[in-house]
This record gives structure tokens, C-alpha cells and sequence, in this order.
């Protein structure tokens, strides 16, 4: 599809004005768009091919997990998250550049006062000096004085001159081509745009927020599982110390044994660093300094698993705000290539001057110093060392760069979106079987405390059991934290908090702040 459409819709001055500007134009303003993506496909891999509704927003989500604390934690970072807050301040930045750009469409008026005293020398109004009065009677009376004399007296006239005016000036460029019409189209999409990149850092925020809460709790049950494995072993310990004393155990078994109890307290300073840590981080996502975020925090286990249903892929598509945003770029760039190739064309500008000037103050306001001029001008580029020739070329090139950036958007939201849906899948499963480990070899580590007691088994023995509980614990939270974590990365791939009905708001809040504040004055 050619670019040609711009030109034809605004074609009504005559054809030979069109026919001699594209000649002195003399380049190329053929323009093959890049092709965009094909359609999606029609479902997942991973989930069944049905319609879905859109995911609750980011407070709403949370709550679904089970933890009022996380709600609360949510709905604070969305109202105060700096990086929420700098992508608000850039959508006011779009919106004056909306206006800005718009504001070649209006004409440009402005009132002039003048008020000036000038003198004109009277070497620059005559070549010979004026003889004045005086000296002209002394030559009368009979003095004697040589012409050279005379002639150095004589001196030259200067004239002064004053200029008051008050007035108004304006001026106004036809848009012929659409040049200022393109122009405002693309920053008003630029506008929208950063609108949708505001949106994609909410769902980002509120889901590092979600996700460091994870890791928060499991980091506690980790702290909790460590301290209850130190117990376990400090009374195997003391069931080996006893032993020991009645000489039915060595000092083998119990320099074995105490290794164990100390690798056990060794982990624990790791997690509590982890712990401090992960609060720092989601005190900073907050927006507030960790002295003054208290994070009670609990446990993976009392948290629920949401259901999540992603729908169909085009249904994703639109709702991921980062597709929309560079759906907006891609549209906004191809009316900056416009704009580049209007520019080839003839431009027109009407200009005017209505106002009041006299050289006495006094007369300014009267009737007779009323004046005015009307006229306009036309210029057409002949040749410019090819610069016209170049910005087209390269808003075209940043076209073809938008245009990939949109397809790769589709291929990461549609990428990210069956990522999310395997780790479900498989995380599920992982903690079923986890759970299974666990149960199985706190089995095998009664019994095999049982057996030391009883002398059956040796200490080493014992050790390798003890090893395989704490192991499949700390397994087993990692396995929690990881499912819970796949749907919080699931909300995000879909596009939690965001619809299309999200999209046509955003867009109608942009257009009022396009419509707002259009007078002179703010």
C-alpha cells in the first residue's frame, strides 16, 4: 500500500500547480510500507480455545492470592511508585507536544506596539553642507573672511523623526499538502502512547511488587523449615551425646553428627540477609525508605492459587497495553512519513497587518492613522543539498524500525503469554510432587532415628536421611514460590488490569487533554 492517500484526499488546487511541484521536487516520493505480522494463531498450546474475560486489575489480582497485606502493598506502590509517577510526567510531556505540534493548524496572531525617535544624519540626505543665516550676514556686512572659511562653517541638516504604531500581525500557512495536519496527527498518537507505556508500568510495578511479597514469605518458611531442621538435629545430637556417655556411640558419630547441626545453622544467616534484603527492594518499589515499611509477611502455604483463564490469542493481543503502544508509534510514524513527503510541495502563507501608526503620539488614534497590508508568499524547494530528500528517507527507516518493533511486541505478548501458561502447568506439578518427597522421607527420618536409638543403623546413615528431608523441604518452597510466581507472571503476560475498554478510555482522555486549555492564554 503507497503513502498516496495523504495526497489525493487534498487534492482540489489545480493540477498544474500539483504536475510542476512534483517535477522541481525531482525524487522519488514512492513509498512500500513494510508488511506487518500475520494473524495469530487461533489458541495455545497450553490452554483450551475459548473466550475469556479480562484479568482484575493489580489490588484486585492480589486479593485473590488470599493476603490483605499484599493488597495493601499493591494499591500503595500504584499511588506511589516513582516510576509510575515519572511515566505520568511524560504523559504531560506528550500532551504539549500534542499542542505544540498542533498549533500550526491556527493561525499565529500577535499585537505589536512601536513607539521610536530616530534621526536621519544630513551626510546621508545631502553631499554639500547647508550655509546658515549667520553667516551669511557677516559676509553682508562686509567682513572679510575667505571662502575656505565660509565653507568650514557650513555645516549639514540632520532630520528627526518619530513612530508610533499599535497593532495586531498575522500570519497563516495554508495546508495544502496536510503537512501541519500530519504533523499533529503523530503527536497526538505519541500522546496515546505514552499513555499505554503508563499502563505497562503499572501491571510491571504491581507485579514485582506481588513477586518480591513471594519472596518475602518464602524466605520466612525457609527461615522456619531451617530453625525446625536445627532442632531436629541438635536432638539427634543429643541422643548420640547420651550414647556417647554410656560408650554405645564414638566421637566419629558425634563430630558427624555436629557437622550436620552446625551446616544447618550456617544456612541460617543466608536467608535472614535474603529476607532483609527482599524487603529493602519492595520498600524502594513502594516509593518509601525500608525504616518505614513494616512487612509482617506469613507463610506460601495460607496463600490460595487464583484461577486464571488466558482466553484466545487475539483476545490477549488486545489486551496487552505494550502491543497498544506500539501499535500508536507505528501509526504516529507513518504520519511523520507523510509529513516528510508533503514537505517536497509547494507551501503558501497569507500574511496581515492591521494597526494604527502616526509620527505624533497625539494622532495615533484618530481615524486617518489606520493602516493595513495584506499579502502571501509561496515557496517551493528547487534544490537543498538533497536534506528534504534525506528526512524522507529517514522517517521512512524509522518507519520499517517502528513496524518491527510492533510485530516483535505481538511475538513477545503471544511468547510471553504460552511461557506463562507451561510454568502453570509444570510448577503444578513440581509441588505435588515435592509434597510427595517430603512426606515420603519424613518417613524414612523417623525411622531412621528410631534405628540410631536402637543401634541398627550408624550416624552416617542417619545423616544422609536427615540431608534428604531438609533438601526436599527447602524444595518444596521453592516449588510453591515458583507456581505462585507463574501467576503472577501469567497476570502480567495477559495483560492484567487492561482491556480494550481500558484502551478506547485512555484514548478519550487523551483527546481531552488535546481539546483542553486551546485558548491564548493557559
Amino acid at each position: 500500500m503507497k503513502a498516496c492517500r495523504s495526497i489525493k484526499r487534498r487534492c482540489w488546487i489545480p493540477a498544474s500547480i500539483v504536475i510542476a511541484a512534483t517535477g522541481l521536487a525531482s525524487c522519488n516520493l514512492e513509498w512500500e510500507k513494510p508488511e506487518l505480522s500475520a494473524p495469530p494463531p487461533e489458541r495455545f498450546n497450553e490452554a483450551n480455545p475459548q473466550t475469556a474475560k479480562p484479568i482484575a486489575s493489580g489490588p484486585h489480582f492480589a486479593s485473590k492470592l488470599g493476603s490483605k497485606e499484599l493488597t495493601g502493598l499493591v494499591e500503595v506502590a500504584l499511588q506511589d511508585n516513582l516510576a509510575i509517577a515519572a511515566a505520568v510526567a511524560r504523559i504531560d510531556q506528550a500532551d504539549a507536544a500534542a499542542r505544540i505540534a498542533s498549533s500550526a493548524l491556527w493561525p499565529s496572531v500577535g499585537l505589536g506596539a512601536t513607539a521610536q525617535r530616530t534621526q536621519v544624519p544630513g551626510t546621508r540626505a545631502s553631499p554639500t553642507p547647508n550655509f546658515n543665516p549667520a553667516q551669511s550676514f557677516l559676509q553682508a556686512a562686509g567682513q572679510r573672511q575667505s571662502a575656505a572659511l565660509l565653507e568650514d562653517q557650513a555645516t549639514f541638516s540632520a532630520t528627526r523623526t518619530n513612530l508610533f504604531a499599535l497593532g495586531l500581525n498575522a500570519s497563516y500557512e495554508i495546508d495544502f499538502w496536510g503537512k501541519n495536519q500530519d504533523a499533529s496527527n503523530a503527536a497526538r498518537l505519541i500522546a496515546n502512547a505514552s499513555r499505554f507505556e503508563r499502563d505497562v508500568v503499572e501491571i510491571a510495578i504491581a507485579s514485582a511488587v506481588m513477586n518480591q511479597y513471594l519472596q518475602v514469605l518464602a524466605t520466612q518458611d525457609q527461615l522456619r523449615i531451617a530453625r525446625e531442621n536445627v532442632k531436629i538435629s541438635e536432638r539427634v545430637l543429643g541422643a548420640i551425646t547420651t550414647r556417647l556417655d554410656k560408650g554405645a556411640a564414638t566421637m566419629l558419630d558425634y563430630g558427624q553428627q555436629a557437622a550436620v547441626v552446625a551446616g544447618q545453622k550456617s544456612v541460617i544467616p543466608q536467608f535472614e540477609q535474603s529476607l532483609r534484603q527482599t524487603k529493602v527492594v519492595l520498600a524502594v518499589l513502594l516509593g518509601q525508605t525500608p525504616e518505614t515499611l513494616p512487612i509482617e509477611g506469613g507463610s506460601l502455604n495460607r496463600l490460595i492459587f487464583p484461577r486464571l483463564d488466558p482466553g484466545l490469542p487475539s483476545e490477549v493481543l488486545l489486551r496487552r497495553p505494550d502491543v497498544a503502544q506500539a501499535e500508536a508509534l507505528l501509526a504516529s510514524q507513518e504520519f511523520s512519513v507523510l509529513r516528510a513527503r508533503a514537505a517536497f510541495f509547494p507551501s503558501v502563507t497569507l500574511n496581515g497587518q492591521y494597526g494604527l501608526q502616526s509620527i505624533v503620539l497625539s494622532n495615533l488614534l484618530r481615524p486617518e492613522a489606520i493602516a493595513w497590508q495584506i499579502g502571501s508568499n509561496l515557496a517551493q524547494p528547487l534544490f537543498d543539498g538533497y536534506n528534504l530528500q534525506g528526512r524522507y528517507e529517514l522517517e521512512k527507516g524509522r518507519y520499517a524500525e517502528a513496524a518491527a518493533s510492533y510485530r516483535q511486541s505481538i511475538l513477545t505478548a503471544l511468547g510471553e503469554t504460552e511461557s506463562a501458561l507451561i510454568a502453570r502447568k509444570e510448577t503444578a506439578k513440581w509441588v505435588k510432587i515435592a509434597v510427595e518427597a517430603v512426606a515420603a522421607s519424613k518417613i524414612a527420618l523417623d525411622a531412621a532415628q528410631a534405628q540410631l536409638l536402637e543401634g541398627t543403623i550408624d550416624v552416617v546413615t542417619l545423616a544422609t536421611v536427615q540431608e534428604r528431608f531438609f533438601n526436599y523441604e527447602f524444595d518444596l518452597t521453592r516449588a510453591r514460590l515458583a507456581h505462585l510466581r507463574s501467576a503472577v507472571g501469567l497476570y502480567q503476560a495477559l495483560g492484567g488490569g487492561w482491556s480494550p475498554t481500558t484502551r478506547n478510555a485512555e484514548i478519550a482522555r487523551a483527546n481531552e487533554a488535546y481539546e483542553a486549555n486551546k485558548g491564548p492564554w493557559p
